[in-house]
């Protein structure tokens, strides 16, 4: 699976995005980055391995290093995140959750164009995130680039992208598989996978975005890019087995659902 975890404040948001991002450390067990935005520093971004230490050891003992109005998180259970990346679009670091399961496909038609390439990873692997970035890429716009995106890729894509103005993106995948929570303090915004990590740091409970939206949360408001979509598939096992008890997907707290399931199971 995965999770994320991103904040846009007037305040320094590294501890928030530390702490916010080490609690989805149960959705993923192989790599953790952070990647901070500042007005003065520019992109300051980092990724540990998480196979052999969590999280929480890895960068804690660095935190002093870090500075930034505006950052994101990612625990991934594939591949190494967050990228930085540098195009036409600007300077921007992305992460994501859920499964290309059309990669292949996107990769050959990728690479018959002259020019493109993607790094190449023990066993001739390629990192998703990078097939993702190639395709927001192709459009002249992060939101024409993530909706062109949701529309080829098969599988689910929940991404944020921090901009080179401080910024975050959040584009909830074509049919809401996986969620995206924004949260609200008096300075700011968050937006995380699970909900319970932002009200952990202070923020209370904002709006989830719907199947496909997109917006733009800056510290001062939030703009919809892309309004949601209709049709609604999110996974049931994010109340089953992945979702952290404390949670809330769609007005529904894992717990709760839990409970009902074994009433229903226990006739």
């Amino acid at each position: 699976m995965g999770g994320y975890y991103g904040a846009v404040s007037e305040r320094d948001v590294v501890a928030d995005v530390f702490y916010g991002t080490d609690y989805h450390s149960h959705l993923g067990t192989r790599r953790g980055g952070m990647a901070f935005w500042d007005k003065k520093l520019g992109f300051k971004r980092d990724i540990h391995n998480i196979e052999n230490g969590p999280f929480r050891t890895k960068f804690e003992g660095a935190l002093d290093e870090y500075e930034g109005t505006s950052g994101l998180g990612c625990i991934s259970d594939t591949d190494a995140q967050p990228l930085l990346i540098y195009s036409k679009l600007g300077r921007y670091a992305i992460a994501y959750t859920g499964a290309v399961e059309n990669q292949d496909e996107l990769m050959r038609e990728a690479i018959s164009k002259p020019g493109t390439h993607f790094e190449a990873l023990k066993g001739g692997r390629v990192n998703s995130l990078e097939v993702i970035v190639h395709l927001i890429n192709s459009k002249p716009s992060f939101m024409e680039g993530l909706k062109y995106m949701q529309e080829r890729v098969r599988g689910s894509a929940s991404v944020l992208i921090l901009t080179d103005e401080g910024s975050i993106i959040a584009s909830r995948d074509k049919f809401g598989r996986t969620p995206i929570v924004i949260g609200k303090d008096d300075y700011g915004f968050s937006v995380a996978f699970e909900s319970f990590a932002f009200q952990k740091m202070g923020y209370e409970t904002y709006r989830e975005l719907g199947p496909g939206e997109i917006v733009e949360i800056k510290s001062d408001g939030i703009k919809t890019l892309l309004p949601p979509g209709k049709e609604m598939k999110i996974c049931g096992f994010l109340w089953t087995y992945y979702g952290y008890a404390n949670s809330t997907y769609e007005g529904k707290n894992v717990e709760v659902m839990r409970n009902r399931n074994g009433k229903l199971l226990a006739k």
